[in-house]
């Protein structure tokens, strides 16, 4: 019988480590040529891809079975933030046409998705996956994306792990700078009903919300003003 080694163990393991990376790397790649291909300008060609599915079908086989840990920061949260936007995607095209996603019962919280070996709803995705890991990183709601207009605009890239950190606050400071998403009358502000949600999110350590708020603003907000939340438009985000 031949003596496994510490050499061998080593060697082994740096063998699985590199498939999966090269498999993330893959997944990035033709997730970041998807997006490119079938979104523009936040809105996405749902027809389109229900007619030819085969780029979507794709990604969906390499959900299943791309592996990534939260020791690397970056690659997990872009991996998940990734793999959110691409189930939406996937949940609409497959209940289309529809209004809104709110048309198919169980959209978020029903839905299953087989994601690196779990089988996940969306909310389980947003609120396990990554709120739950980095409960500090309030910037997560403006990257995912939940079909409907109301929410921040889907982007026509993927969300890769060394562009991570600039697309997060990008992609923050875009729609908190978005007349329609933060509207502001004088001493008064309208805000997304995403805050009125997950309120808590954004007013970790002590924060109001026009504190967070004005932490990505180019044009500041009153602290004083009275906030209030207009209603969600769930139209769906189709070209």
């Amino acid at each position: 019988m031949k003596t496994i080694t510490k050499a061998t163990v080593i060697l082994f393991l740096f063998g699985i480590t590199t498939v999966q990376a090269q498999a993330t790397e893959i997944f990035f790649t033709k997730a970041n040529t998807f997006f490119n291909s079938y979104v523009s300008n936040g809105k996405v060609a749902y027809q389109e891809i229900k007619k030819q599915p085969k780029h979507l079908n794709e990604l969906v086989a390499l959900l299943k079975t791309t592996n990534v840990t939260a020791d690397n920061v970056k690659n997990y949260q872009a991996f998940w933030i990734n793999a959110y936007n691409i189930s939406v995607i996937k949940n609409v095209v497959e209940n289309y046409p529809l209004k809104t996603p709110l048309d198919k019962a169980g959209f978020f919280d029903k839905i299953k998705h087989n994601v690196a070996g779990k089988e996940l709803t969306l909310n389980d995705m947003e609120h396990k996956m990554l709120r739950a890991v980095f409960p500090k990183e309030a910037r997560f709601h403006f990257v995912l994306v939940c079909a409907g207009l109301g929410c921040p605009p889907i982007i026509n890239k993927a969300y890769i792990p060394s562009m991570l950190e600039d697309q997060l606050q990008k992609q923050t400071e875009i729609a908190i700078n978005n007349p329609n998403f933060i509207m502001v009358n004088k001493n008064k502000v309208k805000l997304s009903q995403i805050f009125e949600w997950y309120k808590g999110d954004f007013t970790q350590g002590g924060k109001s919300l026009i504190d967070f708020v004005n932490l990505y603003r180019k044009e500041k907000i009153n602290a004083k003003a009275k906030v209030s939340f207009y209603p969600y438009d769930w139209t769906l985000n189709r070209q």
